[in-house]
């Protein structure tokens, strides 16, 4: 099954991720984290390092089994439907680069082939003309600069016509302008095409400019839930990025209040 086979639900959740639980031996790597991503929705997965995103990013894409819990992706259960549930969604990550020895062209030729798109070459060609990579379509991906990669990795996440895009700090290596346009590409994603994302970022400032609601996480443990502008207002803290400190730092004290 393909993702175009079927029409999503407009009410149906573009992720619904139900108690999801990861243990190695007595360590909860994530712990009954539970949330939702709607429609045309952006969401900021915050937290530092080693407070369970990517544990988390991985068991949505089917990358690790939950020790418990559920995932659903536009309402199709990952655990019984894998193959259906992974065809609605797509992923993009700064560490994850395409193959350096392929061009731009067969790298999403490749990708093409493998999310099985009915409409392969138009595709390709759309998605060139849409990310402005029409002079670097023949060019190997290894002599690209860095925010040239961004685009076209976010080109192949773009292929098969996600419901839930998956962007793990896409514009951490990224020079200013350069992630600002990355930022605008992917509000307009959202906006235009009803896609649902889940965003990890450190930079506090981009997640504020991007993101319509942010999940802090700490000890695999969602601790604060809000709209990133009012949120920190909400706990005390003068913006985002102090509120963030305080749950590195004192998570269990910036959770009193509870999630809002």
């Amino acid at each position: 099954m393909t993702a175009e086979s079927a029409a999503p639900s407009a009410d149906v959740p573009a992720l619904r991720v139900a108690h999801l639980e990861k243990r190695y031996g007595t360590l909860k790597a994530v712990d009954r984290v539970s949330f939702e991503v709607r429609r045309g929705e952006i969401v900021g997965l915050l937290g530092p390092n080693g407070a369970g995103k990517t544990t988390t990013i991985n068991m949505i894409l089917g990358l690790l089994e939950p020790s418990a819990g559920e995932v659903q992706i536009g309402g199709i259960p990952l655990r019984s439907r894998r193959g259906a549930a992974l065809a609605r969604t797509n992923f993009a990550a700064v560490y994850s680069a395409l193959p350096g020895n392929l061009t731009v062209r067969q790298n999403l030729r490749i990708f093409a082939l493998l999310y099985d798109v009915a409409d392969g070459t138009h595709r390709i060609d759309a998605l060139i003309e849409e990310f402005d990579l029409a002079r670097l379509a023949d060019t190997k991906c290894g002599l690209l600069s860095s925010g040239e990669q961004t685009r076209v990795a976010l080109a192949k996440a773009l292929l098969n016509r996600p419901e839930l895009l998956l962007l793990d700090e896409p514009t951490a290596s990224l020079d200013p302008s350069a992630a600002q346009i990355v930022r605008e590409k992917i509000k307009g994603l959202a906006a235009s095409r009803r896609c649902g994302i889940l965003w990890t970022s450190h930079n506090m400032l981009e997640v504020e400019a991007v993101c319509d609601r942010v999940l802090l996480l700490s000890h695999g443990r969602i601790l604060l839930e809000g709209e990133p502008r009012s949120l920190p207002q909400r706990h005390g803290a003068a913006s985002l990025e102090e509120l963030f400190i305080r749950v590195a730092r004192e998570p269990l004290s910036a959770a009193a209040g509870g999630a809002a």
